[in-house]
């Protein structure tokens, strides 16, 4: 019996989920990647339509593996919500990540960051964004036509797609919504619940006790023959 032999084809080509590194190399970085993340998610919430992952691997073209890159936050328009392992492009009506972030920590190099800036170059970002909150820099670059263009002014600037601004003060980076409130963490977030619960409960500990008054006067008045 002659057993025929095939060859591997992109079929049953493997993509990795994890390229093998961290997420993040600090808590400091760690956090910021999470806020910018998550405040994203919160405020396109009711969209169906726009995807947002942090530390995802995205694949760009079928049948190289090889070719990947795993932004710290990335933005897609027009793909549905929904857990992936990774980001194929080519199962995904072959669209880009149109919005990318990456936050340094000390163990990125200038090698590396370029090659991440030639990547999104080359794939298709709208924009990239790069903090390094040790030095508290924030860098941008928005497509114009074929190719990423930095940005002069990254204080004040709004983005095209996200409708965020970004802020610089003295020790920090501050990200503001369409309606101008600020990205807060998950701590952050967490104590507002809290507190609007707070709020919530004493306005209707308010709204019982005045009705438990209100009654308390009626029955008063039914005594006196006044109702």
């Amino acid at each position: 019996m002659v057993q025929q032999i095939t060859n591997p084809t992109e079929n049953n080509i493997i993509y990795p989920d994890s390229d093998g590194q961290p997420m993040a190399d600090n808590t400091k970085q760690f956090r910021l990647i999470v806020t910018i993340k998550e405040n994203l998610a919160l405020l396109f919430a009711d969209n169906t339509d726009v995807f947002i992952a942090g530390d995802l691997l995205w694949y760009p073209l079928e049948g190289n593996n090889k070719l990947r890159r795993a932004p710290d936050v990335m933005v897609v328009f027009g793909r549905p919500k929904g857990d992936r392992g990774s980001y194929k492009q080519w199962e995904e009506n072959n669209l880009s990540p149109q919005v990318v972030f990456e936050i340094l920590s000390p163990g990125n190099t200038l090698a590396e960051m370029i090659q991440k800036f030639e990547f999104y170059n080359r794939y298709g970002v709208e924009e990239y964004s790069v903090y390094d909150p040790d030095k508290v820099d924030l860098c941008g670059w928005s497509r114009v036509e074929n190719s990423l263009n930095l940005i002069e002014t990254m204080d004040g600037w709004i983005s095209p797609r996200l409708k965020i601004r970004f802020e610089i003060t003295d020790h920090d980076l501050q990200i503001f919504t369409p309606k101008d409130e600020p990205f807060l963490t998950y701590v952050e977030l967490g104590k507002l619940k809290q507190e609007a619960e707070k709020r919530a409960k004493k306005a209707e500990q308010r709204a019982e006790d005045a009705e438990a008054k209100i009654k308390e006067l009626e029955a008063k008045l039914r005594e006196l023959g006044q109702l």
